[in-house]
C-alpha cells in the first residue's frame, strides 16, 4: 500500500462509558498501520438523549460528537455487548450522528467495527446490530470484524493484545479500514 504525505485520520468511539472498559482499552492499546493516526474520542457520556423535538437544537455533547466525526477520515468503534445487543448510549449517538435524515457526518464515512466482551463470543451479536445500524445511517462498514472474547485476560499491562490471532485480524482490520478511507479520500478529492 502506498501513503501519501496527508496521514488517515481514524476516530476511534469506545461504546462503554465505563472507567475500565475493555473496548477503550482495545482502542488505547492499538497500533495503528503506518500512514494512519487514531485519535479516541471520550465524549460519549456527554451526548444528551435523541428526541426529534430538538433535532435543530443539539446540545454540546452532539455538537462535539459530529464535529469529532465530520474531521475523522474514518472510524474504529469498539462495542461491548450488553443483554446480547450494543450499548443504549453508543445507539443514541448514532442516532443523533444520522441527523440530519439522509445527511449525517456518517453517509459515506469508512467503519470498522470491533466487539470486545468477557463473554466467549467477543460481543458478536452487538457487532451485528452495530453493523445494521451503521448500514441504514449510510457509513461505509468494512467488512473484516473483530471478535475479542474472554476480554478479562484478553490484554496485557500495555493494553495490547495477548492472542497473536486476535494481534493479526486487529492488524488486517486497521489495514482495511485504511484503505478505505483512502479510496474514500481519493473520491472526494483529497491525495
Amino acid at each position: 500500500m502506498t501513503h501519501d504525505a496527508n496521514p488517515v485520520r481514524v476516530l476511534g468511539i469506545s461504546g462503554s462509558l465505563r472507567a475500565a472498559s475493555h473496548s477503550t482499552t482495545l482502542l488505547r492499546g492499538l497500533r495503528t498501520p503506518p500512514g494512519a493516526e487514531l485519535d479516541l474520542w471520550t465524549g460519549l457520556a456527554d451526548v444528551q438523549p435523541f428526541n426529534e423535538d430538538h433535532e435543530a437544537e443539539p446540545g454540546p455533547g452532539v455538537l462535539a460528537l459530529r464535529e469529532a466525526i465530520a474531521g475523522a477520515d474514518a472510524l474504529l468503534i469498539a462495542t461491548p455487548e450488553y443483554n446480547s445487543s450494543l450499548p443504549g448510549q453508543l445507539k443514541n449517538a448514532l442516532d443523533w450522528a444520522s441527523r440530519p435524515y439522509g445527511e449525517g457526518v456518517l453517509v459515506g464515512k469508512p467503519v470498522a467495527v470491533a466487539g470486545v466482551s468477557p463473554s466467549d463470543y467477543g460481543a458478536e451479536w452487538s457487532q451485528a446490530e452495530l453493523r445494521q445500524v451503521l448500514s441504514a445511517i449510510g457509513a461505509q462498514v468494512v467488512e473484516r470484524r473483530l471478535c475479542v472474547p474472554r476480554a478479562d485476560n484478553a490484554f496485557d499491562p500495555d493494553g495490547a493484545l495477548r492472542d497473536a490471532d486476535l494481534r493479526a485480524t486487529l492488524a488486517a482490520l486497521l489495514d482495511d479500514l485504511a484503505a478505505a478511507a483512502r479510496g474514500a479520500l481519493t473520491g472526494a478529492g483529497r491525495s
